[in-house]
């Protein structure tokens, strides 16, 4: 597997994840994917360490564990009810339970931050990446919905034992891939991203965000960019 110079690599496990497959959501209703989504493990890896000036890719994830799933009932709050005694609905939610991936990951500078140009010390930022991840993250980590708590901790992506290492090949489907945020692109749009991903022994090769091999839709247009000054709303790398 191809690494880069600010490659992390790591292993993140819980007890439960929940993926939402985007087809179940419109009733009410959630069911995981099979595999997390290129967004699930760019999330996790922003709770790990993250700023503005720069974009995580995800390279790549490993499927350590047996693919399971558990459903379970929840009451979720109805906020328009029909009636007005009726204030929580029944839904099942069908969750992933056991799970356990590596993740190879590397991060880009966000050529659209102009004014973090200053920021941009690779080697600083990698390692307190790299520290972070030693340190389980920075904020709290959850696998898809914030109710999977899970945890991290530094591997060698395809270092040890996974249950789908001589599987071969298998077709995930159609599937979510993630969003492009109005400061990751010229025109300042939301973009929601698909494609179709195959599983090879375990592991998942992910397309890079700007690959023509997505189906990209765009969810809204030109929005407002939340604007980010060294020294007042974020601290710059030398004082990490």
């Amino acid at each position: 597997m191809e690494r880069h110079r600010n490659s992390i690599e790591y292993e993140v496990w819980g007890r439960y994840a929940l993926f939402s497959e985007v087809a179940t959501r419109v009733g009410g209703e959630k069911y995981s994917y099979q595999v997390p989504t290129y967004q699930a493990l760019k999330g996790i890896t922003e709770s790990i360490y993250w700023k503005p000036t720069f974009k995580w890719v995800i390279d790549a994830v490993r499927v350590m564990n047996k693919i399971q799933t558990e459903s379970r009932g929840v009451r979720t709050i109805v906020y328009q009810p029909k009636k007005k005694n009726v204030k929580n609905d029944l839904s099942y939610y069908t969750y992933l339970k056991d799970v356990r991936y590596q993740v190879l990951a590397h991060f880009e500078w966000n050529d659209l931050r102009e004014e973090l140009a200053d920021d941009r010390d690779e080697n600083k930022h990698h390692n307190i990446a790299m520290r972070s991840v030693r340190q389980g993250g920075r904020r709290d980590i959850f696998l898809g919905a914030r109710e999977c708590q899970a945890y991290v901790e530094p591997c060698e992506f395809g270092g040890g034992e996974g249950f789908y290492d001589s599987y071969g090949e298998w077709n995930m489907g159609y599937m979510f891939h993630g969003f492009s945020y109005p400061d990751e692109n010229p025109d300042h749009n939301l973009i929601s991203r698909f494609w179709m991903p195959i599983m090879k022994d375990g592991v998942i090769r992910f397309e890079s965000p700007d690959s023509p091999l997505l189906d990209r839709h765009i969810v809204r247009h030109g929005l407002n960019v939340k604007e980010f000054n060294l020294g007042k709303n974020v601290t710059s790398v030398e004082e990490e």
